[in-house]
């Protein structure tokens, strides 16, 4: 399939999206939601895809949403109410379907993630940037409030403060920051980007993909549960664990010092 605006690549073992506008800092527009949409589905209908990239061409990830479309849904609202604007939003690509994918978004930061770019970044499982990348939420500067879920994943991430200053002023994060805050793992010179997300990925991609979705599938249990229920509900999911195929090679590989051939069952 061709695309406008992104880049839709395959390897032996992940898939790389890259935001593809650099000329308007790869900025998120219509053309370019439905874009992602059709990828992400790609990517879940294609098993031998272990991990997700996303990147930016040029130097920026995605710097926000195109301004035409923004005003767009202000005449819509104008004329047909905020309830139309929200049907028109619920067709969108929404960063949430990068966590429901069952495989690993790994976000690869270079220059601006700021408004739609910090909330698809940070709707990814593993985030490494360059040191002039930088994280914002800069929708209350133009009289608007978040819309990708940045309210609700940014707080669960580096905590109330930090994201209530960086929600309520508009305010970017630097790449520094952002590591001190754990909303990056790492941040790597420029040249070192890809390199260090496929060092990740390859590592990821060795291990059980069954493990590894059930291991993401856990870890997000944060987002809907108790602490307590949640840690139910893994210990449930680790009971299943030594039901697997995956599960007996693994142990017995180790046990003969070899490497382990996982199937995913």
């Amino acid at each position: 399939m061709t695309y406008e605006t992104i880049l839709f690549e395959r390897s032996s073992f992940a898939a790389t999206i890259t935001f593809n506008r650099p000329e308007v800092f790869n900025a998120y527009s219509e053309t370019m939601s439905q874009e992602l949409k059709k990828a992400v589905a790609a990517v879940t209908a294609d098993e031998k895809v272990r991990v997700l990239f996303l990147k930016g061409a040029g130097e920026n990830f995605l710097a926000g949403a195109d301004i035409n479309m923004l005003n767009g849904w202000a005449e819509v609202a104008t004329t047909k109410g905020a309830a139309e604007v929200k049907r028109i939003l619920d067709g969108h690509f929404s960063p949430t379907s990068l966590e429901d994918l069952p495989i690993p978004v790994i976000a690869l930061v270079d220059g601006r993630a700021w408004g739609m770019g910090s909330e698809i970044a940070i709707a990814a499982d593993i985030r490494i940037c360059t040191p002039r990348a930088s994280f914002a939420q800069p929708e209350i500067a133009l009289g608007i409030i978040t819309g990708g879920g940045a309210s609700q994943r940014l707080p669960r991430i580096v905590g109330s403060a930090v994201a209530t200053e960086m929600i309520l002023t508009g305010k970017p994060l630097s790449a520094s920051d952002a590591e001190k805050w754990g909303l990056v793992s790492a941040v790597v010179e420029p040249d070192k980007l890809l390199e260090a997300g496929m060092a990740i990925g390859k590592s990821i991609a060795a291990k059980s993909p069954l493990m590894v979705k059930w291991a993401k599938r856990c870890i997000q249990l944060t987002r809907d549960h108790s602490l307590q229920d949640g840690i139910q509900k893994e210990l449930t999911q680790f009971s299943e664990t030594f039901t697997t195929e995956d599960a007996a090679e693994g142990t017995r590989a180790f046990l003969e010092k070899r490497k382990a051939v996982f199937v995913g069952r």
